[in-house]
């Protein structure tokens, strides 16, 4: 038995998608499927009517990511949680795949699949722990884009060095689909709602290791996620979340004597944040000056 929770946030049309494939790979395995919506108004209530074995559980307002999952998990009581977003699709077999490697692999806390753009393409979704560096090297960074090839950009991508089947230990894994073990979240706890959006999977798995439970990506299983489902509809609000998260992970997380790192932190969050929004001004103002394509 499993609990998928996905949490939603005006992603309704993508939403549809995911439940029809999560339902059409179940195989026999038995489930629990739920979605926390936050406040959406995109007509989330076809939901019920659409798929009526889904539980749906409505918030009038947006409390962020963790507090959603948390609020599902604490309902929940089966053996293994898969945390999903609301963009992405379940491959065939996927449940099988995971729930058969995660009862073979019992010092597993957290296993998270390959993860494919829509384009099939392999997205970056393992991943080394961040350091000071990432400030400036991250996934959607200006010196990223400028050079997407460097050893700085490329060392903390995990999975580049998969080989597509075989299951590798690795640091955290993305937020986008994680298997859970109860067993692990009893101890472990929780995800920390200080987390609105973002980085609260890099937490979690850290504590997983932290309470010696092995996180592991497993390129068996596949899901395709298409990046941005609902943070693309407030791009402004998603960075800034995004770099408020990072903000207090590192103070979280700091080794060093927080009073003398804590500048440099937000310095370089700030020219990230800076660099990013400005990339971001730029491709509008082009795009809204591109010529129109015809259709004949």
């Amino acid at each position: 038995m499993i609990d998928l929770i996905i949490v939603n946030y005006k992603s309704t049309d993508f939403l549809n998608t995911c439940l029809s494939s999560i339902y059409d790979n179940l195989n026999g395995t038995r489930a629990n499927v739920y979605v926390f919506d936050n406040g959406s108004h995109d007509h989330v209530d076809l939901i019920k009517t659409n798929f009526p074995q889904t539980y749906l559980i409505k918030n009038h307002r947006n409390l962020g990511f963790a507090r959603g999952v948390n609020r599902v998990i604490t309902k929940t009581t089966s053996p293994y949680i898969v945390v999903l977003n609301p963009d992405t699709v379940i491959s065939d077999n996927f449940f099988e795949a995971v729930m058969g490697f995660m009862k073979k692999n019992i010092d597993v806390g957290i296993l998270g699949p390959r993860v494919i753009s829509p384009d099939g393409s392999v997205q970056g979704s393992a991943r080394a722990f961040p350091t000071f560096r990432s400030a400036l090297f991250g996934r959607k960074s200006l010196l990223t884009r400028m050079f997407p090839a460097s050893r700085f950009t490329c060392a903390s991508i995990l999975s580049n060095a998969s080989d597509g089947k075989t299951p590798m230990e690795v640091d955290w894994i993305s937020g986008a689909c994680m298997v859970v073990r109860r067993e692990a979240l009893d101890e472990v706890g929780l995800l920390d709602e200080r987390f609105f959006l973002y980085w609260e999977d890099v937490d979690w798995c850290n504590r997983m290791w932290n309470n010696g439970w092995n996180v592991t990506y497993y390129p068996r299983a596949t899901v395709k996620h298409a990046v941005g489902g609902s943070s693309e509809r407030n791009l402004f609000r998603s960075v800034i979340e995004f770099h408020k998260s990072a903000y207090a992970y590192f103070v979280k997380h700091l080794e060093s004597p927080k009073l003398l790192i804590k500048p440099l932190i937000i310095a370089g969050l700030a020219l990230r944040l800076c660099g990013i929004l400005l990339l971001q001004s730029v491709r509008r103002g082009v795009n809204l000056f591109k010529p129109k394509s015809e259709k004949f």
